[in-house]
């Protein structure tokens, strides 16, 4: 059974992971919070054409964030992030361009290299980074050899 969220999206897809062995069901308040989070995400793809849109990641118990490194206090704990890639649109930097320069409230922008990492933590900083080759992150859009875009 799906359990839809919104239009193009479904409560099974932003919990799902490859982890076999680690319970990932969400308890009630973060099913609300991946709700809105799904609401926000119909926006993302409104953005993009409507084209479909490919979720890598979404909520993450803890066990889950752990298991696949994640950042201790991860938007993905509490339901207020997804990793997804835009595969119809193009690459993730152009996603990253067309979302940024929208009017789109978000509260991190990453562009990871080969997916997108948006968050819509309650801060709504509107914070775009660029995940950088040998780890950590330049704020801002940037190429590979480090220019602001």
């Amino acid at each position: 059974m799906t359990t839809r969220l919104t239009a193009h999206f479904a409560l099974e897809e932003l919990v799902a992971t490859q982890h076999r062995r680690i319970d990932n069901r969400p308890p009630p308040d973060v099913v609300e919070t991946l709700r809105t989070t799904a609401v926000q995400m119909e926006e993302v793809r409104k953005l993009l054409g409507d084209r479909v849109i490919t979720v890598s990641s979404g909520y993450r118990c803890p066990a889950l964030n752990r298991a696949v490194g994640g950042a201790r206090r991860s938007a993905h704990l509490t339901g207020h992030a997804v990793d997804f890639n835009c595969y119809g649109f193009g690459r993730p930097k152009a996603v990253c361009r067309v979302l940024a320069a929208s009017s789109l409230a978000f509260d991190q922008l990453i562009e990871e290299g080969t997916w997108i990492h948006i968050s819509f933590d309650p801060r709504m900083r509107r914070q775009v980074l660029t995940k950088r080759p040998a780890g950590g992150y330049l704020l801002g859009l940037h190429t590979n050899e480090g220019d602001i875009q």
